[in-house]
């Protein structure tokens, strides 16, 4: 059975790296199994139009973690240095022959609020780390686990993201109470609005598609009236009481985004 183990830094900042140990590493004849075929360098334009296919990314990391495994038991620094590269080399053809990926996560997930070259860099990040975590005995496919990978690492972004536009356009005040008779008529204008729009859309991550419905009848973020917790809660079949209790969340997560923000300002 594969296991996890980790190339123990030999230097001064050097980065220790994680891998699995398969059984056949151990045989005599691994070494020419798995060191065949070396590349130098990963060529970025190799699967330029299209994906590189899951039987070579499954190769290509079944030798990176074959050379990790040499440099844990390599006996010099020259020996270690030599598996080290040969790991970054195939690690790097990984992600560069998968990089549609972030591009296609990218493109389903960005919003307004985040810029696209920022969003690429964290992504690439999030892909190294996922071709360094795959297991490639495992059956699974590639493109899945790390598609998954990136989009959970996106919504991840989104969350930190929305504190910036919130602090931007929106006041603690405006957010700070939980019944619409406590605002101003002026409370939900076009600018207020405007600037939770965005996080009452039904793609966006931070509320349930329940917590928005409630924000949008109860603090007139539509072209309705407002309404009451009574009116609301025979709505969408639930109590009076419970439609208070997801307005007080919803709510509570907005003001936990401004709070977030203003802490890491200070």
């Amino acid at each position: 059975m594969a296991q996890t183990a980790h190339v123990r830094p030999r230097r001064p900042g050097e980065e220790s790296i994680r891998f699995v140990v398969h059984p056949d590493f151990k045989d005599r004849e691994a070494a020419q199994c798995w060191s065949e075929g070396w590349v130098e360098q990963a060529d970025q334009n190799e699967f330029g139009q299209s994906h590189m296919p899951d039987e070579v990314t499954r190769e290509v990391s079944r030798r990176m973690h074959y050379a990790a495994y040499r440099a844990s038991k390599a006996r010099s620094l020259e020996e270690s240095d030599r598996w080290r590269r040969r790991y970054y080399t195939c690690r790097d053809r990984v992600v560069l022959g998968n990089r549609k990926l972030v591009f296609g996560a990218v493109r389903k997930k960005l919003m307004e609020t985040q810029s696209a070259d920022d969003v690429v860099g964290d992504c690439y990040i999030v892909m190294i780390r996922a071709v360094a975590a795959y297991n490639p005995w495992l059956g699974i496919r590639f493109s899945t686990y790390a598609y998954t990978c990136l989009m959970r690492a996106l919504s991840r972004m989104a969350h930190r993201t929305i504190s910036d536009k919130l602090a931007r356009h929106l006041s603690l005040d405006f957010i700070g109470e939980a019944e619409p008779a406590r605002f101003d008529e002026d409370a939900a204008s076009a600018m207020q609005f405007g600037a939770l729009e965005e996080f009452l859309a039904d793609a966006h991550p931070l509320l349930s598609m329940r917590e928005k419905t409630v924000l949008r009848r109860r603090f007139r973020f539509d072209e309705e009236r407002k309404a009451t917790l009574e009116l609301v809660g025979q709505e969408l079949g639930i109590s009076k009481e419970r439609v208070r209790q997801v307005q007080t969340t919803a709510i509570e997560k907005l003001r936990g985004v401004l709070v977030g923000a203003d802490g890491d300002q200070d």
